[in-house]
């Protein structure tokens, strides 16, 4: 059966440019199943993505054909709908990782009641944390109700985590405080609801925007927020972390040049302004340094198990959620949107800055 798929294509050197192209599906080989995206988020953890495309090979997932363009990874549902693999029938609702696109044809192996992995060629190198699909039917935290919340909130929060978990790990390096950019974003605000959860002296130092000051300041998480031009009147005395997840080289710059050597740690995460990713060649402080996620995961793994891992994110994901949706103050607003307009409308308010950050964009293609 052929399966034409529309999907969203963008370039690599300006990720801002994208545009609608339809392929044909092809034939499905044996052992296959071709899924039908329904829904899927997308958050300023996707532009990362996309800005990282070559260093970090997330174009290498969902390969177009063109070394001049990618499909921008996301996170969602989709339903299986036609399969030559007996293990997974049609009808299977799955979660786990596409691309913008209306369809994807994965290669199931290791398959368990709760899911399976892609083993696909193409992607027997790359992380195996973004090769697993989870069979919703068999998933005991999946809620039909709750799908925006897991696949707007859940792969960042388990990042959050991880990042949490490394600098108290590290004694946060020595550090009295931490600071975090982009600090509206949900992987930052995730990470300061973590740090929180812990207790102890350890302050939690919010930067954003003048405009997102309110908002970061309302969730309550935060010792502290700060506009990114006042980063200049911290005290440079206090031993700090940096946890960057904007990816300015003017902010990464000023916050360096204010701590000094007194900045303890200096950790890249994400690039929610990736416009203005730099180097940071010549930074006074510490060189910094990338986290992945994945490979805490596989230090984690190592150390606890797998299902100790998963039982503490697990657990501490549910506290969040219920503080994301509490009905008297939530953090999340989901605005859905329907069809291929609403979907390059929502990647480009992302890409371009423009996005608030209440929201958190669920699409459709239908």
């Amino acid at each position: 059966m052929q399966h034409p798929v529309h999907r969203l294509v963008t370039d690599r050197q300006d990720i801002r440019r994208v545009r609608w192209e339809s392929v044909e599906g092809g034939d499905l080989p044996e052992g296959a199943v071709r899924a039908r995206i329904d829904a899927f988020a997308l958050t300023s953890n996707n532009i990362t993505y996309a800005a990282f495309g070559e260093a970090m090979s997330y174009w290498a997932f969902f390969p177009t054909g063109d070394a001049a363009t990618g499909l921008v990874p996301v996170w969602g549902f989709a339903t299986v709908v036609e399969s030559r693999c007996a293990a997974v029938p049609a009808g299977e609702r799955l979660y786990g990782y596409w691309p913008i696109a209306s369809h994807a044809t994965l290669l199931p192996a290791q398959v368990r009641e709760a899911g399976f992995v892609d083993a696909s060629a193409h992607r027997a190198a790359l992380p195996a944390v973004y090769n697993r699909y989870r069979r919703c039917a068999a998933d005991p935290g999946y809620d039909a109700a709750r799908e925006a919340e897991q696949a707007l909130l859940q792969p960042l929060f388990a990042t959050a985590f991880l990042i949490d978990d490394f600098l108290h790990d590290q004694g946060f390096f020595g550090a009295r405080q931490v600071l975090l950019s982009s600090a509206s974003s949900k992987t930052a605000y995730a990470t300061a609801f973590c740090l929180a959860q812990r207790g102890g002296d350890v302050a939690r130092v919010g930067l954003t925007s003048p405009a997102h000051l309110g908002f970061t300041r309302g969730l309550g998480c935060y010792t502290d927020a700060v506009a990114y031009e006042s980063i200049a009147g911290l005290d440079a005395a206090v031993p700090s972390v940096y946890v960057d997840f904007n990816g300015s080289a003017a902010v990464r710059a000023a916050v360096h040049g204010r701590f000094g050597d007194r900045l303890a740690h200096s950790c890249a995460v994400g690039t929610t302004d990736w416009s203005r990713f730099g180097s940071s060649k010549g930074l006074p402080g510490p060189k910094p340094v990338f986290f992945f996620a994945p490979a805490r995961i596989e230090k984690r793994t190592a150390d606890w198990g797998a299902a100790v891992l998963n039982a503490r994110i697990a657990e501490s994901w549910k506290a969040f959620l219920r503080r994301v949706s509490d009905p008297a103050q939530p953090w999340l607003h989901v605005a859905h949107g329907h069809g291929p307009e609403a979907i390059a409308a929502a990647y480009a308010a992302l890409a371009e800055g423009r996005a608030s950050p209440h929201d958190g964009q669920m699409l459709h293609f239908r």
